[in-house]
């Protein structure tokens, strides 16, 4: 899969203040430029009473992120609209997008039953993804929970599009001050269970820790590996639950 242009997720002005105008005003234009795209889509997709599927092409061009975050957008600036069903708004509620003068200018115009399917259809192809969720990982609890030694679940947004599997969000926390929840320290070291390969994320970089029921077979081989069968659990891998 090939990459995308970064999308920018914040506000005009956090890009003035952090001399980053220049990626916020790229990103807005493939934003107004996926728009249209996904108008032409259904325009070219509906035939006859149906809305054939149209979204491959304009994901493999754009990028799940960004039609997430077009269609998203589309559905909470077109809020009052009752032809959008209540799931795909609460859908788009899950997106924080700033506040900008210009949102409107990268809004799906198309008809809203029509934009409806569009948006059930670029679900659909997400959840086939079949990404780890937020309801995979135990709850923060008011932030006590303490990351170091745990097996985390990175959020899919963390990854470029081309590693975003099941696999590569899966993380062992070995250290770092993110590992507190109360530190203001923020990194979070480990690795990834997959390969081994050595990193480090922040801490809201992740969804939590992954539930022991969540937690795949091969996924629970590898911690065994890790973890000798006499060390004592105080010092090795704690599985997800508690």
């Amino acid at each position: 899969m090939a990459d995308h242009k970064p999308l920018y997720r914040w506000s005009l002005q956090d890009a003035v203040t952090h001399n980053e105008v220049q990626d916020w005003r790229d990103s807005y234009r493939e934003n107004c430029d996926c728009a249209r795209a996904i108008e032409r889509a259904i325009a070219d997709q509906y035939h006859d009473n149906i809305l054939e599927n149209g979204t491959k092409d304009i994901i493999d061009r754009y990028g799940f992120d960004r039609v997430n975050w077009v269609l998203a957008n589309t559905l909470q600036e077109k809020a009052h609209d009752g032809r959008f069903s209540q799931e795909n708004k609460r859908w788009a509620k899950g997106f924080y997008i700033p506040r900008d003068d210009v949102r409107w200018h990268f809004c799906v115009e198309s008809h809203p039953g029509l934009t409806d399917l569009f948006v059930n259809q670029a679900r659909e192809a997400w959840q086939k993804l079949g990404l780890f969720e937020p309801q995979s990982c135990i709850s923060e609890k008011d932030g006590e929970i303490d990351y170091k030694g745990r097996l985390l679940v990175l959020k899919p947004t963390v990854l470029k599009e081309s590693y975003r599997t099941s696999e590569n969000q899966l993380f062992v926390a070995e250290g770092g001050f993110g590992c507190s929840p109360n530190s203001r320290g923020r990194k979070v070291f480990g690795k990834f269970l997959i390969d081994g390969e050595e990193t480090n994320f922040n801490r809201d970089d992740f969804f939590g820790i992954i539930k022991d029921e969540c937690i795949p077979e091969w996924a629970a081989e590898k911690l065994a590996e890790l973890e000798p069968p006499d060390q004592d659990e105080s010092k090795g891998i704690i599985m997800g639950g508690m």
